[in-house]
């Protein structure tokens, strides 16, 4: 009877111990595998939803008498954004083109004398009266060149007057309002180009031996649950070095601090976006987890 009450508390001090030992060597393996897909997997938490701003400036000057579009509207390429007060242009137009016209007749009749001069035998006139005509005529031509010059000038600086949207985009950074002054060059807006959103993501250098361009990668925003889906577009082959500075003497600039822990840099890495799941709204500047499948194509 002792003896079957022994055996039977081995066994079920066998039963523990395998069952102890299954759950740690589970643990174990769960352990490395996570060790491993933290250290070694390409993936960053620091990812960023960029796009291409266009910065949009007038081109003539004048005081703003209509804006067709309000902060974060969605435009279409070549859509009017504002207008700058066009009538000093318009009788800019109106002067040139009669300029224009009155240097064509003037063409037109000592072109026609000066054929006519030519025509004539040297007894009826000299030669030098028939150069000197033919100079007044080419340079009657000279100046209906310089006035269609001037005339298509002015015709450019009315035109310039209506800004349209050079991309399809949204409205942001909006600073004008009816009856501001538009100064050259001086922007007034800014428009998101709605079709060149991409993600940067900035993996720790440990990890780029695992990173190829093709690979496929997704992009979990913070603000969402759907992931984006893309591919690795381009991989940065350069970032700043602060010992690359010089110092007035032309010297490196080197830091003398030494670290026990050496941290990995970061590598910026072009994410193409191939797919935004319905319903997902981007804005540049959004963050997001990157996780690239190594070795899996787009």
């Amino acid at each position: 009877m002792t003896n079957n009450k022994n055996i039977h508390m081995t066994d079920r001090w066998l039963r523990r111990l395998a069952s102890t030992a299954f759950v740690v060597l589970i643990a174990g393996m769960m352990g490395r595998a996570l060790w491993q897909q933290y250290m070694l997997s390409p993936w960053t938490r620091d990812g960023r939803i960029r796009a291409e701003t266009v910065n949009i400036a007038a081109e003539v000057f004048g005081k703003v008498t209509d804006l067709r579009v309000v902060e974060n509207q969605f435009v279409h390429k070549n859509d009017i954004l504002f207008i700058v007060d066009q009538q000093e242009y318009r009788l800019a137009l109106a002067k040139a083109q009669a300029t224009l016209e009155s240097r064509r007749q003037d063409m037109l009749v000592r072109g026609a004398l000066s054929q006519r001069r030519n025509q004539l035998s040297s007894e009826a006139i000299s030669k030098e009266e028939q150069q000197t005509s033919e100079t007044t005529a080419s340079m009657a031509t000279a100046a209906y060149q310089e006035a269609k010059a001037q005339c298509d000038l002015a015709q450019l600086s009315l035109g310039r007057t209506t800004v349209r949207s050079p991309v399809n985009g949204y409205i942001t950074n909006l600073r004008l309002r009816v009856g501001d002054y538009a100064t050259v060059g001086q922007t007034k807006l800014t428009v998101i180009d709605s079709d060149s959103f991409w993600v940067s993501g900035y993996f720790e250098e440990t990890k780029m031996p695992r990173i190829h361009e093709g690979d496929a990668a997704a992009m979990a925003l913070m603000s969402v649950e759907p992931a984006l889906a893309g591919h690795v577009e381009s991989i940065s082959r350069g970032i700043a070095d602060p010992n690359g500075t010089a110092d007035t003497q032309g010297l490196a600039n080197v830091n003398p601090i030494f670290y026990w822990v050496r941290l990995a840099q970061r590598i910026p890495v072009r994410i193409h976006i191939d797919h935004v799941p319905e319903g997902v709204v981007l804005a540049a500047g959004m963050t997001c987890t990157v996780t690239v499948n190594s070795g899996k194509e787009k």
